[in-house]
């Protein structure tokens, strides 16, 4: 009885709990609904009032100017913190564009400051119009050279013509030197004097050169010796072996000599002055002598021979040589 009466007891209470249970969701909380109406309020004021978005960029500020659950108080804060940040891009890109257009690339700075220099002129103007004028009197004078080796080179290619030889030497056949001191220095007697570099010149042709030896005499000792003695240009030669030497000391009044040693003319003893003269002569037709024919065997007259002797592929006897007159044709 007592069990029986225990399990009405708890079928009663369990009734009366789910009869309760079902009344609480039956019935709207006021408070909860409140809550609801105030948060669909929001969203409808926010919708009404919010822009359409133009651009992503303009859709990212919207969306962290009005986030999901925000309420209706801070919306004007957010959009007064939207706007200042909108003025704070404008003002930096406002700025960022004064900049771009206040600075100039390198490669403008430098054309202009090219320009800029352009019209001044350099500290080194002087140095360099000095260089300049050096570098072309060195052009002008490595011209000026290679047109003398051309000239000398074309005369090599050639030889003396033959008749102008022979008509040069009919020209000559009477001519007679003279004595020029102030044109043609004159050389001293030296005891000891040899002939520069004549000892390296080899062959037969070459020894009267190599020995030269200079002796002074009286008129006594030299007729005794040498019966052909000649005064020619201011100075007395004696001939021998088909070469004439100065005769230091024949007459000491009579002792012009511009050069000291022997002086070919060939088998036959013509005078020396006039082998002279027609050396002088012919290599001025060639090109190497530009002096006056004057029959003095002087310093423009041997470095002409030096130059023929030198095309010619001759030793440079600087001198009237068997070889050289040979090959100038007027030998014999």
């Amino acid at each position: 009885m007592n069990r029986l009466f225990t399990t009405i007891i708890g079928a009663s209470l369990i009734f009366t709990a789910a009869a309760m249970a079902q009344q609480e969701e039956s019935t709207p909380d006021p408070k909860k609904q409140r809550r609801q109406e105030q948060r669909q309020q929001r969203q409808e004021a926010t919708q009404g009032q919010q822009p359409q978005p133009q651009g992503a960029r303009q859709k990212r500020q919207m969306q962290r100017a009005n986030p999901p659950g925000a309420t209706e108080s801070s919306v004007p804060a957010q959009r007064d913190r939207g706007e200042r940040r909108n003025r704070r891009e404008q003002t930096s890109n406002a700025s960022a564009g004064e900049n771009a257009n206040a600075s100039t690339p390198a490669e403008p700075r430098r054309n202009r400051q090219r320009n800029q220099n352009a019209g001044k002129p350099a500290a080194s103007s002087t140095t360099e119009t000095t260089t300049e004028r050096n570098k072309a009197n060195a052009a002008r004078a490595t011209g000026e050279q290679r047109t003398a080796q051309g000239n000398r080179r074309s005369a090599k290619a050639r030889k003396p013509d033959v008749q102008t030889v022979q008509r040069i030497k009919q020209q000559h056949s009477n001519f007679h030197a003279q004595a020029k001191p102030q044109n043609v220095p004159a050389v001293k007697f030296e005891q000891n004097y040899r002939i520069t570099n004549a000892e390296r010149w080899t062959g037969p042709q070459y020894v009267a050169f190599r020995d030269y030896r200079p002796v002074w005499h009286d008129r006594n000792w030299w007729h005794s010796r040498y019966p052909n003695i000649v005064l020619i240009g201011g100075g007395y030669y004696y001939w021998s072996n088909g070469y004439w030497y100065p005769a230091w000391g024949y007459d000491p009044g009579a002792s012009y000599y511009v050069y000291n040693g022997p002086i070919y003319t060939g088998t036959v003893s013509r005078p020396p002055d006039q082998v002279i003269a027609d050396v002088q002569a012919v290599l001025q037709d060639m090109g190497y002598y530009r002096g006056e024919v004057d029959g003095l065997l002087g310093p423009l007259t041997r470095d002409a021979l030096t130059q023929y002797q030198a095309d010619q592929g001759l030793y440079q006897t600087a001198a009237i040589d068997q070889p050289t007159l040979d090959s100038l044709g007027i030998a014999g």
